[in-house]
């Protein structure tokens, strides 16, 4: 059979996504991204450490992103991404510009790149908030090591929980990180970031926004809209503040005002839930949405 009158393939774009060696949810990534643009994801070389600031720092290192933006050179991406939130705040705000840079100038040309937390301001300043809370699936170490970052860049934390988890995170279900981010949501908040490129957001977050009545931003999120808008394209996703400016209430932001600086917090005072080892409301409506059941720990094998 005849097939020319198909013609194409159509033109492929390109993203190259350096993530941690753990990292097991490539899937939900392609979720924001367009049809017209590729992900070429490659990996870390995996070490045997948990979760937890030492492995942060050992994914982090400048020459391990170095290898791995060699790794995509043959794929020719036109922009880069580093998939990981920890990984890219543990070295503060001076460490995630010297990450980007690093992968920048490892490519044949100088391409822009990103990292999770580079675009987590990215996305605050986008949506005018300055005032937020926070869930991760961390420790406290790692939890208040994202605090710290924040508050470097500006960002004050009105409210948080976490659940302690070293490993398998990708396995937590969507009613667990509903319950953490009704936990977390106190007092004045401008927004809602849910932390860690291996937790599953992209079904909750149309739902949360609803609920609490304020944007929600996911680690996946952050990174796919900064790193899509490098090459002049859009993420795509339903009900979404962040890629929507028509889904952002009017009430609680503060659009157009610049970002800090805000005064130390007293961690000690500061509303915080640790969900480490708790069993969780019914939340039936996320029940439906969980996503099917992920590969098993890389770590145990």
């Amino acid at each position: 059979m005849d097939i020319t009158f198909l013609g194409g393939p159509l033109p492929q774009r390109g993203v190259g996504v350096v993530a941690p060696f753990d990292f097991a949810l490539d899937r939900e990534l392609w979720r924001w991204v367009p049809d017209d643009v590729s992900l070429h994801l490659t990996r870390t070389p995996f070490v045997p450490v948990e979760v937890s600031l030492d492995m942060a720092r050992i994914v982090s290192e400048h020459e391990t992103l170095r290898e791995a933006v060699r790794a995509l050179h043959a794929v020719k991406p036109e922009a880069l991404a580093y998939a990981c939130t920890s990984g890219s705040f543990v070295g503060g705000v001076a460490g995630e510009r010297a990450m980007s840079a690093a992968m920048s100038q490892a490519s044949e040309v100088a391409l822009p790149a990103v990292t999770t937390s580079g675009a987590l301001r990215a996305a605050l300043a986008e949506i005018g908030a300055r005032r937020i809370a926070v869930v991760t699936p961390y420790t406290r170490s790692v939890t208040d090591s994202l605090e710290a970052y924040l508050r470097e860049a500006g960002i004050a934390v009105t409210g948080r929980a976490y659940l302690g988890l070293t490993r398998e995170i990708w396995r937590v279900p969507y009613r667990d990180v509903v319950d953490m981010a009704r936990s977390a949501v106190v007092g004045a908040a401008d927004a809602l970031f849910i932390s860690c490129t291996n937790l599953p957001t992209y079904d909750v977050i149309p739902q949360l926004e609803a609920e609490l009545r304020l944007p929600v931003l996911s680690a996946n999120q952050v990174t796919m809209w900064a790193a899509l808008r490098c090459i002049g394209a859009a993420a795509v996703g339903p009900y979404q503040a962040l890629l929507d400016s028509a889904a952002r209430p009017g009430a609680g932001l503060v659009a157009g005002l610049p970002v800090g600086p805000f005064p130390v917090v007293d961690t000690s005072v500061l509303p915080e839930v640790a969900l480490a080892g708790q069993s969780f409301g019914d939340a039936e409506v996320f029940e439906t949405l969980d996503p099917p059941p992920p590969p098993d720990d890389p770590l145990v094998n």
